[in-house]
């Protein structure tokens, strides 16, 4: 079947709560035996159709080797380790036994898998694999599974275990507005909080949309602190046919790529609001802060900023970053007042758009994108931020969750290329609305919905970079409507921090209890 977002979500609610019922694991614990489930099953659905492919040319007795499979982005799946016929052994074999040899038979064929395959299937009942796996036959899942997967767990099971405040998976039509907006059709691309990896997937389809095979136009350098996270970034990429180098590494402290000026694009979705940064390992012992924070140190204990000044540290002299930021930054006083009017000065700040809540999973607090160009510093717009207010832009996907449809996510992405002096994309269908907004005169300003505003207009703004400082409001609304919003979105957003926290103190107390009472 094609499975939708709710689909998905039933299915692995199904399986992953018979691990969560009959096994020890926690749900951090039972996501990597999932995951690699699901890639197993994508892996043998583009096994089978590469076999299809190489069966034209190889005849007789001429066979085809693991690397012909792997030239054409399929990973050889040896006789004893593709999922049908696992799901059709017996039921007197033990199939976590058979599960952890078919692991290792793909890693051993498959260099790029290596280190990234669970093998610890061994220690589950077999009737929860088995079930397992029947759930997951039937369903075909397109883009970031990963990605998504991981959201759903947090948000049904792992609150106990996991911070539900800043460090979550991005969901899909945030990445895709991301990639539109960069649009990454060649080169390096980095993300030093990488996660599951769905900033490189997207980056690789938006290069197929466009005709071109990703390996040979985009590489990919990524940075992630949790162990078990890269490994499931590493089977993301290679599910689909990419490579990529991914460190395990802290960002704040560790530069495994020596990223100063190394890249085209940047792309990320940091932890908000981070407390606890250690900044004296940012400077050395003559005082100097490191080159990866050209905006300097605040002086407050948020990490936002740091994020800010390596994200633009790493882009080289034409190189563009997009990147999530925590409402709260766009306004930011104090040192990182400071910092974003440096930022600003530079001219590379070049679009801002702000989102409606609901967009993640996980979390209700709406956020803000931030893109830099340092190639438009040079240009004609070197004197300019386009504004975009989006946050009344979104389709209901559930109650609680939201989604941009492929025309409402072309429409955001068209207004951005108009001011650049871009020809528009309309293959999704927002030609209708981009001709009643903007007319066929090209980019202009629209009340509620977009504006392009000099520094001396952001400087009077006290270096606000919030959209909605400039954008104005739509016609029938109030002005006194925005205040309201703006108000209440920053106490939200200082909830869920605080909520965060809350969760993090909860887990470390039980956990200290628990210690004490085995001891």
């Amino acid at each position: 079947m094609s499975a939708d977002l709710q689909q998905i979500s039933s299915s692995l609610f199904k399986a992953a709560n018979q691990l969560w019922t009959n096994t020890a694991l926690r749900p951090d614990q039972y996501a990597q035996p999932v995951l690699a489930l699901i890639a197993l099953r994508q892996m043998e659905a583009r096994f089978r159709v590469v076999e299809a492919e190489l069966a034209k040319t190889h005849t007789g007795r001429l066979k085809p080797e693991p690397a012909d499979y792997q030239a054409r982005g399929a990973f050889y799946l040896p006789p004893g380790a593709r999922f049908s016929e696992l799901l059709a052994l017996p039921g007197t074999a033990d199939m976590g036994e058979a599960l952890t040899n078919a692991m290792k038979l793909i890693a051993d064929v498959n260099p790029p898998l290596a280190g990234v395959l669970p093998t610890g299937y061994a220690g589950l009942p077999d009737a929860v694999l088995r079930e397992l796996m029947r759930l997951l036959e039937p369903l075909k899942i397109d883009g970031d599974a990963y990605g998504l997967v991981f959201e759903y767990f947090m948000g049904e099971f792992a609150s106990s275990y996991m911070q539900k405040g800043g460090e979550y998976f991005t969901p899909s039509s945030i990445v895709k507005l991301i990639v539109e907006v960069l649009q990454p059709y060649h080169g390096r691309i980095l993300d030093p909080a990488c996660g599951s990896g769905g900033m490189f997937v997207h980056s690789a389809e938006f290069v197929r949309r466009h005709g071109e095979n990703p390996v040979g136009k985009i590489s990919l350098h990524g940075i992630e602190k949790q162990q078990d996270t890269r490994r499931l970034c590493q089977l993301n990429l290679a599910v689909h046919g990419l490579e990529g180098i991914i460190h395990e590494a802290n960002s704040y402290y560790e530069d495994p790529f020596k990223l100063v000026g190394g890249f085209d694009f940047v792309m990320a979705n940091p932890p908000f609001n981070q407390k606890g940064v250690n900044t004296a390992l940012l400077v050395n012992e003559a005082g100097v802060v490191d080159a990866r924070f050209p905006l300097g140190l605040p002086s407050v204990d948020n990490g936002n900023y740091l994020w800010i000044g390596l994200f633009y540290a790493a882009l080289n002299a034409s190189g563009r970053a997009g990147f999530v930021m925590a409402n709260s930054a766009s306004d930011a006083g104090g040192s990182e007042k400071a910092m974003r009017q440096k930022l600003v000065e530079t001219g590379a700040v070049d679009v801002i758009i702000s989102t409606s809540p609901n967009m993640f999973l996980t979390v209700t607090l709406p956020v803000t994108l931030w893109f830099l160009d340092k190639g438009k510093a040079k240009g004609p717009r070197a004197d300019e931020v386009l504004f975009i207010d989006a946050r009344h832009i979104f389709t209901q996907a559930t109650r609680a969750h939201r989604v941009y449809a492929p025309d409402q996510l072309e429409f955001i992405a068209n207004i951005v290329r108009l001011w650049r002096g871009e020809e528009e994309e309309l293959v999704a269908g927002s030609g209708p609305r981009m001709t009643e907004t903007f007319g066929d005169d090209g980019y202009k300003d629209v009340p509620g919905l977009c504006k392009v505003a000099s520094h001396a207009e952001i400087a009077a703004q006290d270096w606000s970079l919030n959209p909605g400082r400039y954008v104005g409001v739509a016609p029938g609304e109030r002005e006194d409507d925005e205040d309201f919003r703006e108000r209440l979105e920053a106490l939200h957003e200082e909830l869920e921090t605080l909520n965060a926290e809350a969760a993090r103190l909860q887990a470390l107390i039980a956990q200290n209890v628990a210690e004490v009472l085995e001891a």
